[in-house]
């Protein structure tokens, strides 16, 4: 059985002056592969459908509780939003931003999730662990 997921991500990263916008495009694609990413003056956009790159990230930098910490304690609703490092997403790594802005900007992330739940597509991209791995939710 496959399991179906209908989400919506919105991206969005500023472009300053001091920045190539070809880097700031790649850092989007690098973390999301699969968006459409579209150059606007003075920022790049992306729409995407999934997140299994991403994902795929998270269990390489074994750094699932941390994105949930990030998810869940951003969350409105059916919605949660992250900031993601330009520079880390550059090198195909994902450093939340948290706290002072970076002073290059941040990629922003919005996630809206209409199904499954919020919890279950929350545990499909970073499932709980235990002892640092990954546990069936």
């Amino acid at each position: 059985m496959t399991d179906i997921y209908r989400v919506d991500i919105e991206i969005t990263a500023p472009i300053y002056d001091t920045e190539v916008t070809s880097r700031v495009v790649d850092a989007v694609a690098n973390i999301f592969p699969n968006a459409d990413i579209a150059e606007e003056f003075g920022e790049v956009r992306g729409e995407a459908h999934a997140m299994d790159h991403f994902s795929d990230l998270l269990h390489r930098q074994e750094i699932l509780d941390t994105a949930r910490g990030e998810f869940f304690a951003n969350r409105e609703d059916e919605t949660f939003t992250f900031a993601l490092k330009k520079q880390a997403a550059f090198e195909d790594r994902i450093n939340f931003s948290v706290g002072e802005p970076d002073e290059l900007g941040e990629i922003a992330v919005r996630v809206r999730v209409e199904e499954p739940t919020l919890e279950e597509y929350v545990d499909h991209i970073a499932p709980p662990t235990e002892d640092g791995r990954p546990v069936d939710a």
